[in-house]
């Protein structure tokens, strides 16, 4: 018998790679069908496991068996890329037991005319786990090619991506960022200040046998050490929000007591509108917008499990003007881009991302915020911010903006919350967070006001 765990992570990487699913919504989907939380557990760390290494996984299937990847049928490419995962990287788990699950499944998706062929590689794979053939770190970080082929290979990045962060950060940095991206990531929580203090959240949470500790940067941000609070009651009973560390300081921009009518006009699934209410005290008006049905119901979930009764939710599209006649004394726009600061949190983006992308992107996250700031009133703040690492998307957008929006001026962000630490705020006045310099998520933010 297959275990339904391997199935299960079969199911998520063949969704994700045919194109039907990105990678949370396919574990989302895969892990409703588990019984065991052992099983939901193991797919989801085999699917993420095999998606950040996925390129050091198919230069050994192409090592051991000889055919390009391409030559594959698309169900073993999975299956080898899933036990190959297994095997070199959740090595407490019997050889034996990944082998013959992975010619079962062979069998299982009609392809058993291929299992001597998938056997014999994963057994070459297992006998060779401590003399793989990956390209080594190099000697001589000057050796461009041989830097490449390490950062792209072994640590599993696409090659374009690799080369931008090496030109603009350097071998070392490069290094650091590619395998903290990597690294699975802790479990991190914001309080929610409309019930209680981040204090008391680790006493409470504590009582429900997890242990966290307060963040480093975010103000009201908790890591979790032990424990697994997204399965107690704090999350239905709204006494925090699962949000990185990185995500939390956008908020941050708008202000430590934020009052009037606030627009979050890219809202779900709800983080950063849940924390600015938090910072209104419950108070004045927050609308929260989103264009898509599924991200609106999402986006209605978080905010009644917070608690807030100051949010108005509004289905709007940003690509066009905004349905609204009143102006907002601060609106954030937390642009849909490119995700690739989040490749520790979601890394299947670093394989479907090109670079040609990013120019596409960065003229929407343009539009978006220019119709966004016809809504801002005299005096109001206008806070721009991605998930971004890349300069197109990040103050390729600002410059742009305020060059065809002379009505804006620029704010430092540091001048934004009394708590933004100063090493978050680059040398154009930007929030900028860094993994190899900060141990978080790339995030990017600009602050503009209407004077």
């Amino acid at each position: 018998m297959i275990s339904p765990a391997r199935i299960a992570a079969f199911d998520i990487l063949t969704a994700v790679s045919a194109g039907n699913a990105d990678l949370p919504t396919a574990i989302a989907f895969a892990r409703s069908n588990l019984r065991d939380d052992r099983d939901r557990a193991l797919a989801a760390e085999i699917a993420s496991g095999v998606q950040r290494w996925r390129a050091a996984l198919d230069h050994l299937i192409v090592e051991f068996s000889k055919r390009a990847i391409s030559r594959l049928d698309p169900e073993i490419v999975e299956i080898l890329r899933l036990s190959a995962y297994q095997l070199l990287h959740l090595t407490r788990v019997p050889a034996s037991a990944v082998v013959d699950d992975a010619v079962n499944l062979a069998g299982r998706a009609g392809k058993r005319s291929a299992s001597g062929f998938v056997n014999a590689v994963l057994r070459t794979i297992s006998r060779r786990r401590d003399s793989l053939p990956l390209p080594p770190r190099p000697h001589d970080p000057g050796d461009r090619a041989a830097v490449l082929d390490y950062l792209s290979v072994s640590l599993s990045h696409p090659r374009w991506l690799a080369a931008r962060w090496l030109d603009r950060f350097g071998f070392e940095a490069a290094e650091a960022w590619l395998q903290f991206n990597n690294a699975p990531g802790a479990v991190t929580l914001r309080a929610n200040r409309l019930q209680l203090t981040p204090q008391q959240l680790v006493a409470r949470l504590a009582d429900e046998g997890v242990k966290a500790h307060l963040a480093t940067y975010a103000v009201d941000g908790l890591i979790v050490d032990e424990g697994y609070p997204l399965r107690g009651r704090g999350l239905e009973e709204g006494w925090f929000v699962a949000q990185d560390e990185a995500s939390q300081l956008v908020a941050m921009l708008a202000g430590e007591h934020v009052s009037g009518s606030v627009l979050d006009a890219c809202a779900s699934p709800g983080g950063k509108t849940t924390a600015l209410a938090a910072a209104m005290a419950g108070q004045g008006l927050l609308v929260a917008c989103d264009v898509r049905e599924r991200r609106i119901d999402l986006l209605r979930r978080t905010v009644a499990a917070s608690r807030a009764s100051n949010v108005r939710i509004v289905q709007a599209d940003l690509l066009k003007p905004l349905p609204f006649r009143a102006a907002f004394a601060c609106v954030l726009v937390d642009a849909p881009c490119s995700g690739l600061g989040t490749l520790r949190r979601d890394p299947d983006i670093r394989w479907r991302r090109r670079e040609a992308d990013l120019v596409t992107l960065a003229a929407a996250e343009l539009t978006m915020l220019q119709h966004a700031a016809e809504r801002v009133a005299p005096g109001g703040r206008l806070i721009y911010a991605t998930c971004s690492s890349e300069p197109e998307e990040n103050e390729a957008v600002a410059d742009a903006f305020l060059a065809s929006t002379p009505s804006f001026v620029p704010i430092p962000a540091r001048e934004a919350h009394p708590a933004l630490a100063d090493v978050l705020v680059d040398a154009r006045g930007h929030l900028r967070t860094e993994p190899h310099r900060h141990g978080l998520e790339a995030f990017f933010g600009a602050v503009f006001e209407r004077p």
